[in-house]
């Protein structure tokens, strides 16, 4: 027999004015290898039927289940219950996006604006003719450059970042990313100075205070603190 565990999840409807904030609490029963994806399917399956909670591939690789378990962002499908010594665990909705409804957020929205504002895709004057072979990219550059691509967009380190609570236009660890990740690549033919007007601004790496939750709550383990310390120098460099 498992332990049983209290789980108080948030509930709140902001499209319903009947609906207050508040919490509800379940009791499972755990089970090896429990995550908190199965139990709050098990919620939803037999006592709750109205919980939302997103989800898509149950596997760490859509980012959907961002959601905050007990105060930290993580992904609900990647979270052992067993890994908390405490068998009362608590979820909320990600902080920093707008709530749909109980444990479901609008992350959709501001990716796609952070997407636009940075210029996320190739910027070349460059007429591609699919009939020639590819520019050839060094491999570590590749790597590299794939490295940052492994970004989910589950919100976590936007959601763990005090800068972005106090700023609500700030780029965050995801839009920093992004734009490392298109300065790396050698097919964008974006300069120093077309950067630095993206991002060399009190709402781009210059409001980062360094905190690094982004780092530490990223998921797939990008290698945010370096690519920001990077960012950082290059755009000192640059507005000097």
């Amino acid at each position: 027999m498992g332990r049983k565990l209290t789980i108080k999840v948030f509930k709140y409807d902001p499209a319903n004015t009947a609906s207050k904030p508040h919490f509800r609490e379940y009791t499972i029963e755990e089970a090896h290898s429990m995550t908190v994806f199965i139990v709050l399917s098990m919620i939803r399956e037999q006592f709750d039927p109205d919980l939302n909670f997103d989800f898509v591939c149950r596997a760490g690789i859509c980012g959907s289940c961002g959601m905050m378990i007990n105060g930290q962002p993580r992904l609900a499908c990647r979270t052992l219950t067993e890994s908390f010594s405490d068998p009362v665990i608590t979820i909320m909705p990600l902080p920093a996006f707008k709530l749909i409804k109980d444990l479901s957020v609008d992350t959709g929205n501001w990716f796609n604006g952070m997407s636009k504002r940075v210029g996320s895709w190739i910027h070349s004057q460059e007429k591609t003719d699919i009939a020639m072979i590819e520019k050839r990219v060094e491999p570590d550059v590749a790597d590299e450059v794939f490295e940052l691509d492994r970004c989910v967009e589950c919100g976590c380190c936007i959601a763990a970042c005090g800068t972005k609570l106090m700023r609500e236009d700030f780029v965050g660890g995801a839009g920093m990313n992004r734009v490392v990740r298109f300065m790396l690549d050698p097919h964008d033919q974006r300069n120093d100075e077309d950067w630095f007007e993206i991002v060399g601004d009190d709402n781009g790496v210059f409001a980062c205070m360094s905190l690094l939750a982004c780092h530490d709550f990223c998921p797939k383990h990008l290698p945010l603190q370096s690519k920001i310390a990077y960012l950082r120098r290059k755009m000192v460099s640059i507005g000097k």
